[in-house]
């Protein structure tokens, strides 16, 4: 039952270590680039009224110049700003512009955030016009039945502002107006709280002799591939929550296999989410549309869009107007923000926005504990140690048992020595006489087990937060640690900065060659924990286990500093916990002599001698 208990652990480690290392470790996929299929006849209609600009216009200063498919191409994102009229966006989160050609929100930047943990640092920049390097954008619109022939606005048509205002902000919004010279004029209405949320309301207003019938849209488009983690527990691409179907996820590679995925006659909401930011439209909850996520390439970029066009046609009378009103979320992926919206205006499941994963029911609870106790403390990282502090506590008497349960072990450990010695050729009657034992002085050998076992999710759950959770984005710790959510920025193989070398760099072993102080600490505690555990009576059991340390060093060498924080500070608290629950239970722990004895050289086994 000894080398039962022992494989048991090995196999749980071992797991961990291929898991965490496949998973956290390995770098982003190459993404597949397989040419795009023509797409679908009956999407014609729809992709057509959703087309980006085809025109090609040209600055004084010769920034832009026509691509492959004819349409604009700037320099940088300040050209493609400058290239056409707008109107400011300035609120406390938010600043950027409204492209009146287009009447779309291609501009925005998140007055809050910034891209490092620099305060001089560039703010985050969320959209970006079409035509600049990584386009971005999100807009409104109409598409007629088929087969009709109405002038609706598309991305080439001019806006002109209507009224007063010069600047969108969350005390005033704008109107701008778009006459179509048919009998149709077209007003689009931006309202945006102080926070993330614009308020997009469309009017028709019809001077016309007939009856127009128009269908709302609304899409996000994405030029370009962008850099994403690509871990598996948070996902960065086109995703949504569409009624009935559920949350739908798809990777930016997914997506170019799948090149159309459609969802017709469903409700809800989808964009596009990076790891802390994201943009999505939405519609009113009871409104029916028809969703699509979808592809293309179009020779100079990948273009990913997702969009969805409602199946109730607004028609509007003639001497009438007609009203419409959708939102857009644009901004950064905070908690509470997020679940306002889903309260006060009932989106469905709009928390969803932040990829919670598969533990959400223990990672969800992790997070309003941390947020908790750093309204407390003041201190992500110090809330860290109050929750593994509370972990132990609520574990405690599963712990006691288990330690219990490795003091009695370590007290028999003479005895099971001597029976291994006396039935080494026969192994059944070996186990036997373990077993006979473990009855009699009452051991379980596999609750050592369960600290391992209950600290895994644990582990899990907290790496989700401090991944995903941009509350922990540049949240300083104390001395070096200054983001929590970034790997520790020191390392060993520089010789903490004197040697100037990158050794990440190199082919092959660059990425085990980033080792800061807090994985070596973590190590460290690890290791002195391992030598409270009886010895494994196997030999590669034990060659395992010492070897353990060092591979979870390397491995934690590139994960979130946090992480590497909860777990050193974990192992100690187990170590001190583990030292006096076994010394109480009249086990002999000799941490010490357990710790110079691997330093020791070991005597080699006597040769047999020879007959």
């Amino acid at each position: 039952m000894t080398d039962n208990r022992n494989v048991i652990i090995a196999i749980v480690l071992s797991m961990v270590v291929l898991f965490g290392w496949q998973f956290f470790v390995a770098g982003p996929q190459l993404e597949r680039a397989q040419q795009q299929a023509q797409i679908a006849a009956e999407q014609a209609q729809s992709e057509a009224a959703l087309a980006t600009p085809t025109t090609t216009t040209a600055s004084a200063d010769g920034t832009v110049a026509p691509a492959a498919d004819g349409s604009a191409v700037y320099a940088d994102r300040a050209a493609a700003i400058a290239a056409s009229s707008r109107v400011t966006i300035d609120t406390a989160d938010l600043h950027g512009s409204i492209n009146l050609t287009g009447a779309r929100l291609d501009d925005l930047e998140l007055k809050q955030y910034r891209e490092t943990v620099d305060p001089d640092s560039p703010i985050i920049t969320l959209l970006t016009p079409a035509g600049a390097p990584g386009a971005y954008f999100a807009e409104q619109g109409w598409v007629p039945a088929a087969g009709a022939s109405i002038a609706v606005p598309d991305g080439q048509s001019v806006w002109t502002v209507e009224g007063d205002a010069t600047a969108l902000t969350a005390a005033t919004p704008v109107t701008l107006r778009w006459d179509n010279g048919a009998g149709l004029v077209f007003r689009r209405t931006f309202a945006v709280d102080e926070h993330y949320l614009f308020t997009v309301t469309q009017t028709i207003e019809n001077t016309g002799a007939g009856d127009v019938a128009l269908f709302p849209y609304a899409r996000v488009a994405r030029h370009g591939t962008p850099k994403v983690a690509n871990f598996f527990i948070q996902h960065e691409g086109p995703h949504g929550v569409l009624g009935s179907n559920n949350m739908i996820s798809k990777k930016y590679s997914d997506l170019q296999n799948d090149q159309q995925v459609r969802f017709d006659n469903t409700t809800g909401w989808l964009g596009i989410s990076d790891k802390y930011w994201a943009t999505a439209v939405l519609a009113k909850p009871t409104a029916s549309i028809n969703a699509l996520f979808s592809w293309k390439n179009t020779g100079a970029y990948d273009d990913y869009q997702t969009s969805f066009v409602e199946t109730t046609p607004v028609v509007v009378a003639p001497g009438a107007t007609a009203t419409h009103e959708s939102y857009l979320f644009a901004g950064a992926k905070e908690e509470a923000v997020i679940a306002s919206y889903q309260q006060q205006y009932g989106f469905d499941r709009l928390d969803l926005l932040i990829d919670w994963g598969w533990l959400f029911f223990i990672t969800k609870p992790m997070y309003y504990l941390l947020t908790f106790l750093n309204g407390i403390i003041g201190n992500f990282g110090v809330a860290v140690l109050a929750v593994t502090i509370i972990v132990k506590a609520i574990f405690f008497p599963l712990a006691s048992r288990s330690y219990a349960s490795m003091a009695a072990m370590r007290r028999v450990q003479p005895e099971m020595k001597s029976i291994q010695e006396r039935f080494k050729e026969d192994r059944p009657a070996q186990q036997q006489a373990m077993m006979e034992l473990y009855k009699k002085e009452k051991i379980n050998p596999l609750s050592g087990c369960w600290p391992i076992l209950i600290q895994i999710p644990v582990f899990f759950a907290l790496y989700t937060v401090i991944f995903i959770s941009l509350d922990m984005r540049h949240a300083p710790f104390f001395g070096w640690i200054q983001d929590l959510a970034a790997p520790d920025p020191t390392n060993i193989f520089t010789l903490f900065g004197l040697i100037p070398w990158d050794p990440t760099v190199l082919p092959f072993i660059g990425s085990f060659l980033h080792l800061g102080i807090w994985p070596v600490i973590m190590g460290i505690t690890m290791w002195v924990q391992m030598k409270l555990n009886p010895p494994p009576p196997d030999p590669t059991q034990a060659m395992i286990f010492n070897w353990m340390p060092v591979i979870f060093t390397f491995m934690l060498g590139t994960f979130p500093a946090g992480l590497v924080i909860y777990w050193a500070w974990n192992n100690t608290l187990s170590v001190t916990q583990q030292y006096f629950i076994m010394k109480r239970h009249g086990a002999e722990v000799n941490l010490f002599g357990n710790i110079m004895d691997s330093f020791r050289r070991k005597p080699k086994a006597p040769e047999p001698t020879k007959s």
